[in-house]
């Protein structure tokens, strides 16, 4: 049973902020009263000004310790770290784990959205409701900074991949259909058999020459990643996530890319307790709906890391076919091998959870999955 605790026992100032691109809107608190206050976004001079206005207005200590919470979003983690170096004890917060009201048309404003969150932080903090919405892991700026590096990979090849479309695109359209991209683009015809119009052929090369910065930028970023991963062989010091990357490009069927994914995205800057929390965190566990005689399974939650939950889909599907005799894929074969296509995809589901747990288990503990083979040295 949670005690309640009093309100009105410590003086304590507690913070909601609701954040936009052009301004913020700041709710505070301490149990009794409540103000808002609306200042520029990215202020921190004016937004230190407010603080200190709300402790004398509510008539709190100048010393008072202070609380705060705002969501998730666009803004990141900067403000997170800001307001710990002004001495504010601070949490960010899952959006979609937020209480919303359920009306179809509801009323929904800034203001409204502000208190809601102060109310929220207060029974958060003051009633012990742990369970009342869902934290986020704040990660340190190297570990953030290190992200960086796949996610601007994968741009990149999203990139590569819309330039090659264009190309073929324009040359399907003058009757054109080639396996491959010529080298030079004067000698294509059409399907009259005449050169490609000016304006055609200066759009495919303008199409081109973006191609190839792109490539480029693409072999400098696998260079990189590839030599630090050989530093981090040599140092015992190497950064968590780079070990983290070694370790699991032990194991067959899990290529370098994704290992370097996987370690940067999930294992190498968090700590995990047990395996609800790794499945919990990536968004695959399950989401029963149970209420009187309507019982039906919704599928998994997807509150996680969606790259992750892509990334292990993708290995398990591989983990079948380079790793054929472990106990993780005799355990799919027997349950879903002989079911339909749609049993299939969901069993690899439920695969992709379970493995994510074995590579923890293995990177963490050094727990060697069943039946798994090991690269050679």
């Amino acid at each position: 049973m949670t005690v309640k605790q009093n309100p009105h026992s410590a003086p304590t100032l507690y913070l909601a902020m609701e954040l936009s691109n052009r301004e913020w809107k700041l709710a505070f608190g301490d149990g009794r009263q409540e103000r808002q206050v609306t200042i520029p976004a990215r202020d921190q001079a004016r937004l230190r000004q407010a603080i200190a206005q709300a402790k004398a207005k509510l008539g709190l200590p100048a010393a008072a310790p202070i609380y705060s919470c705002y969501e998730a979003g666009r803004d990141g983690f900067w403000i997170h770290r800001l307001l710990e170096k002004i001495g504010v004890v601070n949490l960010v917060v899952d959006s979609a784990s937020i209480e919303v009201n359920r009306r179809q048309r509801r009323a929904k404003t800034d203001r409204l959205d502000a208190q809601k969150l102060l109310t929220m932080l207060l029974r958060y903090r003051l009633y012990g409701e742990k369970a009342l919405w869902s934290v986020v892991r704040v990660p340190s700026e190297a570990d953030e900074a290190r992200r960086r590096h796949h996610r601007n990979e994968e741009r990149l090849k999203k990139e590569r991949q819309q330039h090659l479309v264009r190309m073929k695109s324009l040359l399907v359209l003058n009757g054109v259909n080639v396996p491959r991209l010529p080298k030079d683009w004067r000698a294509v015809r059409d399907w009259d058999g005449r050169p490609l119009p000016a304006e055609v052929l200066r759009e495919l090369e303008q199409e081109q020459a973006r191609l190839d910065i792109v490539v480029s930028q693409l072999k400098e970023l696998e260079e990189a990643r590839a030599q630090r991963l050989r530093t981090a062989r040599k140092e015992e010091a190497a950064p968590a996530a780079e070990r983290w990357a070694l370790k699991l490009a032990e194991l067959n069927g899990v290529g370098e890319d994704t290992a370097w994914k996987l370690a940067h995205e999930f294992f190498g800057w968090r700590e995990f307790q047990n395996r609800r929390q790794v499945g919990s965190a990536a968004g695959l566990t399950g989401s029963p709906y149970s209420s009187g005689d309507s019982q039906r399974e919704q599928g998994i939650s997807k509150a996680g890391n969606a790259r992750v939950r892509h990334l292990m889909t993708e290995l398990a599907w591989r983990w079948l076919r380079f790793q054929s005799g472990s106990e993780l894929a005799r355990w799919y074969e027997r349950r879903f091998g002989t079911g339909t296509k749609r049993m299939r995809r969901v069993g690899i589901v439920a695969l992709a959870r379970k493995l994510l747990v074995a590579l923890w288990r293995y990177g963490a503990h050094g727990v060697i999955p069943q039946g798994v083979l090991i690269k050679a040295a």
